[in-house]
Formats: structure tokens, sequence, C-alpha cells
């Protein structure tokens, strides 16, 4: 396999179309013809695991969070940034961002973590609209009818999930009279004729209705073919950040939270809850990485606990203690929530190349947070 083989395998699954606007994601450094036998997965591309791939021999790195995520001027060996890129050139490693788009894919990063805390049923948080299809009608003879969904699928039209070609086709008459100046195919100027023609019916994808046009007017052999094309009302899908779902059974926000700390990658953070240790918990959302924005949303899902990272003194308060509502907010490590999803992703990929790419995930915490004392670990007097 090549590393552009690679992504583009990678693209379907998560598409970079995705990402958020201020995100980074893609190939960052490496030759796109370069051939792939070995690749390691991780969160961060940092010193550690930048060491570990070219340990390896890995020929790709993939990593959740952008190296570059900021805007930069170049790359120097002698910036700290710089000189990983650096090292992973001249170790022959390319390396490749997924964020935000996976942070959104169904399965995505909160698919994965809402699997290791044992959440069943589970939809997304805050769902994404999905771009506004289109539904294309055109009138064909029917001798020509199974040529131009020939064409009109090669430009894009009938795609519906993992299904392409698809198409909904009824028999009729079409009716229509040449007048002078037409060049008809079928038909004489001035002659009203009768055809039987077959209508068809195609969906759309948004940004593909020009080419799909075009190739209808190529491929018809009408000289003026009619058809309609609508726009649908945009729908949301399985899409979208965080997720919440059901735990087996109601438990505590106490058990919970160890519950969370026993699967849960460990890290010097740890996880923390704030709300009423013995309140019930059943319904919970869930959002990997930096999930505060959510907390109204998963209040709205009615969840009974959201599980997210970065949580802020402020808005805790406000939602756990003023508002007294009964929802409980669980803060575990950023890196913590991300990490589940490297295995899942692992996994797709082994399935996918079978023992042609040999896909490792690095065990490399590199949560930044490196020590957490409780009060109770520090003896009486303890200067």
């Amino acid at each position: 396999m090549l590393v552009r083989e690679v992504t583009e395998v990678l693209d379907g699954w998560f598409d970079p179309d995705w990402a958020e606007p201020w995100d980074a994601v893609g190939l960052v450094c490496g030759d796109p013809d370069e051939v792939v036998r070995r690749v390691l997965l991780a969160v961060d591309a940092v010193p550690a695991t930048v060491a570990e791939a070219l340990a390896l021999g890995a020929q790709l790195l993939v990593t959740h969070h952008p190296l570059l995520l900021t805007g930069v001027h170049g790359v120097a060996a002698g910036e700290p940034k710089g000189a990983l890129v650096h090292r992973m050139i001249r170790g022959g490693a390319a390396h490749l961002v997924i964020h935000t788009n996976a942070d959104v894919a169904s399965p995505g990063v909160s698919d994965a973590l809402a699997d290791a805390l044992g959440l069943n049923g589970c939809e997304p948080l805050d769902p994404q609209r999905q771009p506004p299809m289109s539904k294309l009608v055109v009138f064909v003879p029917q001798q020509d009818a199974d040529g131009l969904i020939d064409a009109l699928a090669a430009a894009g039209a009938g795609a519906i999930g993992d299904y392409d070609r698809c198409a909904w086709s009824t028999a009729g008459t079409g009716t229509f009279r040449p007048l002078s100046g037409a060049h008809p195919a079928i038909g004489a100027i001035g002659r009203t004729e009768q055809v039987a023609e077959t209508r068809v019916e195609m969906v759309v994808p948004a940004g593909r209705q020009a080419a799909v046009v075009a190739a209808l007017r190529a491929a018809h052999p009408y000289e003026e073919p009619a058809f309609d094309l609508l726009v649908q009302q945009p729908l949301t899908g399985h899409r979208g950040t965080g997720r919440v779902g059901e735990l087996p059974s109601v438990t505590t926000l106490r058990d919970f939270t160890a519950h969370a700390a026993r699967v849960l990658p460990r890290t010097a953070w740890g996880v923390r809850a704030a709300g009423d240790p013995d309140r019930p918990v059943r319904t919970v959302a869930v959002c990997g990485g930096s999930g505060a924005s959510l907390v109204e949303q998963a209040r709205a899902a009615g969840a009974d606990a959201f599980l997210t990272a970065d949580l802020k003194h402020h808005l805790v308060v406000e939602a756990v203690t003023e508002r007294g509502d009964g929802l409980a907010l669980v803060d575990a490590a950023h890196w913590a929530t991300e990490a589940p999803w490297l295995d899942a992703l692992a996994e797709r990929l082994r399935t996918r190349f079978g023992t042609t790419v040999d896909v490792h995930v690095s065990r490399a915490v590199t949560d930044p947070w490196t020590v957490h004392v409780r009060p109770d670990d520090v003896p009486p007097g303890a200067q």
C-alpha cells in the first residue's frame, strides 16, 4: 500500500470536509507515493511518539491532535515542531492528522469512549445537519435509461451511504412537438410525438449538482432533455459531536466515576466528578476531548451525568451548583477520553488491510499532567 492509498481509506471514513474551519487535518509531511508497511497510531505527535514511530520502522504516523494547529511560516529544524517534522522526513515516516473530522464521524472518537464505558443505544449529542441533497428527476427514452443512469452515477448521483448507482425508474409516455430550428433526435418539425419513456429519479449530493447536470446533458439523447432538480430539506444524521446512551443498569455518581477511572487509560489526572455522589446515574452523555460547550445539550438530552474533559471551575459551578437540577459532570483527562479511539481505529484498519499493513497503537501516555497529589496523600504536618 502507498501513503496515498491508506490516506484515501481514512479520508473515506473521516472526510476532511467534516473538520472544523479552524482545524488542521490531513497529511502534514511525507511522500504520498511512498510504500506503507507499518503504521503507528497516537493521540499526539510529540517527541515520544515520533521516536516510537521511527524505532518501530513505521512509514506513517497517524495522530488525532494536529502537530501544526496554528499557522506557521516555516518548519526550521531549530524549532521544536520543525525538529519533529525534520525527524519524520529523515526517518521516512509520513504524518497524517485526523482531528475534528474524527470527532463528528460515526463511528468516531466519542463512540469509542462510549463503548469503553459500556453505554448502549448511543445517539449523537449534538447531531450535525447533513448538507442538503437534491433529487434529480429526468425523462429519457426507455432504451437509453440504463446508459443515462450509468453516466449520472459516474458524475456522483445516486450515492447513498455505502451504495452507489441508486435510482428509481417508472415507465410512461412522453409527448412533445419540435418547433422550427429544433434538431430532434426523435420525430419531425411540427409533428406531435409520443415516446415510451422512463422517469429516472436519483439523489444528488451537495456540490455535485453542476457535474451531474453536465453529465445528463452529455449522455441524454434529446437535444433538450426534460428534468427537475429539487432541493431537499436538510436532515440530521448519525454524525455529530458527543454521544448519549444508557448504562446497562442504574448506578450512583460515585460508582460511575470509579467505573470510568477503571476502564479509561490511567493518567495522573484521573477522573473527578461534580454533583451528589449518591445521585442515580443511568443516562450518560460523553464527549471525547474538550466538551464543555455541550453541557446544555447533555441536559436537554436528559443525561444524569456528562463525562468529558477540560471542564472549568465557573462552568461547573453554574451547571451543577447553581442550576441544581441533577446533572452531574465528570471530568477526565483529555488524552484519556480520546485514546480509546486508537484501538477502534486500529481494528478497522486491520480489517481493511489484513496483513498488508502492520498497525500498532502507541501506549505512550502523552497527557501533559504528570503529578496528582490528593490531600489524603500528604502526611499530617508535612511541609
